[in-house]
């Protein structure tokens, strides 16, 4: 029994380090945080912070699975899934939103999705899937708004999927640059033209 409860307090704990994590992220930003910020913003060693998670890039590889799974739960259902009776751009477009306000923690999206790009990188697999269900999820949703008469079927639902994630990692690197870059009406612009019956 006291494994069963050193194991729960084990996953608490690591819960608490990945919440903890994706605030002060949000706040000061992925190079402004540190090992030992987020150690003592949780009573914990350095050593006893990274005994959790491996290694600094496993710890943050985890921090974006938390934001992941707190987008879902903020955006209704599990992430990677969206109701198909809801408009897909609608859903984008809060994300979007919300993304301007946790600038820290899409400043680490943003550089971790450029670095996964190689193979060897401890991130690629999780960018990889994460491409892969998104991609399927925005398809999917475009489908059965072309079931449901809302969207025209000529329109390639894969390819707009496609082009909507890649459009809006590339702004989320804009608006890095120049946060007078105008995210939501960057995508909106590019879901009317690519939408167009």
């Amino acid at each position: 029994m006291a494994a069963r409860g050193s194991y729960a307090k084990g996953i608490a704990k690591r819960d608490e380090i990945l919440t903890t994590a994706l605030e002060v992220i949000a706040t000061n930003g992925y190079r402004k945080t540190t090992i030992r910020e987020l150690a003592t913003a949780v009573n914990l060693s350095q050593t006893g912070l990274l005994h959790y998670f491996g290694t600094k890039e496993d710890l943050f590889i985890e921090v974006l699975r938390k934001r992941d799974e707190v987008d879902s739960a903020m955006f209704g259902g599990s992430f990677g899934q969206i109701d198909a009776s809801a408009n897909i751009i609608d859903v984008f477009m809060q994300v979007i939103q919300h993304n301007t306000e946790v600038p820290g923690l899409v400043h680490l999206y943003t550089q971790f999705a450029s670095e996964a790009s190689e193979p060897g990188h401890p991130a690629h697999q999780y960018f990889l899937e994460r491409s892969e269900k998104l991609r399927s999820t925005f398809s999917g949703a475009i489908r059965a708004q072309q079931d449901n008469g809302t969207l025209a079927d000529s329109i390639d639902a894969d390819r707009v999927a496609t082009l909507l994630m890649s459009a809006s990692d590339g702004l989320q690197v804009q608006w890095l640059l120049d946060p007078s870059v105008d995210m939501i009406s960057h995508i909106s612009l590019l879901w009317a033209s690519l939408t167009r019956p």
